[in-house]
């Protein structure tokens, strides 16, 4: 059950970079209004909650992690950011399924945490989705589709 459950978030976390990579590079710095995350800080949100997560239940995993700042950036920066911190975070949950289940500082269990990342980032792909959308950049109905891909991505 183990092995599904990180897979469950691996897969989770190649759609965001999946959603990242079809964002054009104009719309990074798109935002809803002047008070908004722009698309390019709801990503950084995604990589710095789970850094919050980590440095209160592992803080060990923090090695090389930095939080990422500013409301537009360079793309392959927030990607590896994205892609290390989704590293982190599977080997988090490896440690707690191991380990009994527990994950510190969260209750439940490492599979409610699991689950309540999940609907976290989520959560925030419909706020990307909806932003780019709405500021002229919607996405392409082949991305669209692709989030929904579990079983390829």
């Amino acid at each position: 059950m183990e092995d599904q459950l990180v897979e469950t978030w691996d897969i989770h976390d190649r759609i965001n970079r999946y959603l990242l990579k079809a964002v054009p590079d104009d719309a990074l710095g798109s935002a809803l209004g002047p008070k908004h995350r722009t698309v390019y800080q709801l990503f950084a949100h995604l990589h710095n909650v789970r850094l919050m997560w980590l440095k209160s239940a592992a803080p060990e995993l923090l090695a090389g992690l930095t939080k990422i700042e500013g409301e537009t950036g360079d793309r392959a920066t927030l990607a590896a950011a994205l892609a290390a911190s989704g590293q982190a975070i599977a080997t988090l949950l490896r440690k707690a399924l191991s380990a009994g289940g527990k994950v510190k500082g969260f209750k439940p269990h490492a599979t409610a945490f699991l689950g309540y990342l999940i609907s976290h980032e989520s959560h925030h792909r419909g706020h990307i989705s909806w932003t780019l959308k709405n500021t002229g950049h919607p996405l392409d109905q082949k991305t669209s589709y692709g989030l929904w891909e579990w079983g390829v991505r």
